[in-house]
C-alpha cells in the first residue's frame, strides 16, 4: 500500500530500540524522512549509517525541555508530518513496595514531558494546517497489568489528554491517537519477566512462558508488526481517525471494546 508519505517528514522519540525503532524503520522503508531521538549515541550512529540521507539524529532523554528544544530548533523551514510520542515507563511493582516519590517520578516519565513537548508542537502544526500526533503507550490503558500500578493508574490520562486535543485540533486537520501494545518482544518486557520470576520463583523463560499463556493468539508480538499500523496512523490515509485508542495485544483485551 502506499502511504503517500514518500519525502515526508517526522519525528520519533525513543528510537533507539523496541517500538520506536521499529516505527523509523518501518517510516524510512516507506521513503520518509526521520529525525530519531534516543539516549544511545552509538545505536543511533549505527543507525544512521544503513539510512545516511534520510535519517537525522539527537542523542539524550527526549523528557528533558533541553532536549525538546534540540528537536523543535532542528525543525525550523522543515514541514513536519508527524510525530511518534514514545518513551520507556517506570518499574514495576505492586503499590505497597512505592512510595510517593516513586508516584511524582512516574508522573513525570508518563505525562508531563508529553504535555511540554505537545505544547510546542502543536504551534508548528497549526501554522502547517496539518500534522499527525501518535503516542505509544500500553495495554494497560484498557486493562490493568500485573505489578504494573504506576503505568495502570497514570497512563490513562494520556488517554483523557489525547483524546480532549483531538477533539480541539479535528477541524485543523491534526490528528491524534494512541498505540496500546500488549505483551511483545521487547526489552521493557524483561521488567515484567523478572518482577514474575522475583515473586514466584520462575525462571525467566517460565515467566515468559506464563505471559504467553494469557494472549489468545499464543505467543509474543513483534514491533515490526505494531510499526505497520503506526506508519498508517502517521499517513494522510488516517485522515478520518482521531482520538482514538488502538490495541495491538493478541487478544489479550477481554473488554468489548478492547
Amino acid at each position: 500500500m502506499d502511504l503517500k508519505i514518500k519525502d515526508s517528514f517526522f519525528i520519533v522519540t525513543g528510537a533507539g530500540s523496541g517500538f520506536g525503532r521499529a516505527i523509523a524503520e518501518q517510516l524510512l522503508k516507506d521513503g520518509a524522512e526521520v529525525l530519531a531521538i534516543a539516549r544511545t549515541l552509538d545505536v543511533l550512529e549505527s543507525f544512521k549509517t544503513h539510512h545516511p540521507k534520510k535519517l537525522h539524529i539527537i542523542d539524550g532523554d527526549i523528557t528533558k525541555s533541553s532536549i525538546q528544544q534540540q528537536v523543535i530548533k532542528f525543525c525550523e523551514g522543515k514541514n513536519l508530518s508527524g510525530v511518534v510520542i514514545n518513551a520507556g515507563g517506570p518499574p514495576a511493582g505492586a503499590f505497597l513496595e512505592t512510595k510517593l516519590n516513586d508516584w511524582d517520578e512516574a508522573y513525570r516519565l508518563i505525562l508531563r514531558w508529553k504535555v511540554d513537548f505537545v505544547q510546542q508542537i502543536v504551534p508548528i502544526l497549526l501554522k502547517q494546517n496539518y500534522g499527525r500526533i501518535l503516542f505509544i503507550e500500553s495495554v494497560s490503558v484498557k486493562q490493568p497489568v500485573e505489578n504494573l500500578v504506576l503505568s495502570n493508574s497514570l497512563r490513562p490520562a494520556v488517554v483523557g489528554f489525547v483524546k480532549s486535543l483531538a477533539g480541539d485540533l479535528a477541524k485543523n486537520n491534526i490528528t491524534l491517537n494512541i498505540l496500546a501494545p500488549g505483551y511483545h518482544n521487547t526489552a521493557a518486557m524483561q521488567r515484567l519477566f523478572k518482577k514474575k520470576s522475583e515473586l514466584t520463583g520462575m525462571s525467566m523463560e517460565e515467566a515468559k512462558e506464563a505471559f504467553e499463556q494469557q494472549i489468545p493468539v499464543g505467543k509474543m508480538g513483534e514491533a515490526f508488526e505494531m510499526a505497520s499500523l503506526a506508519a498508517w496512523l502517521l499517513s494522510p490515509l488516517s485522515r478520518y481517525t482521531t482520538g482514538q485508542t488502538f490495541s495491538h495485544d493478541g487478544g489479550l483485551v477481554r473488554g468489548i471494546f478492547g
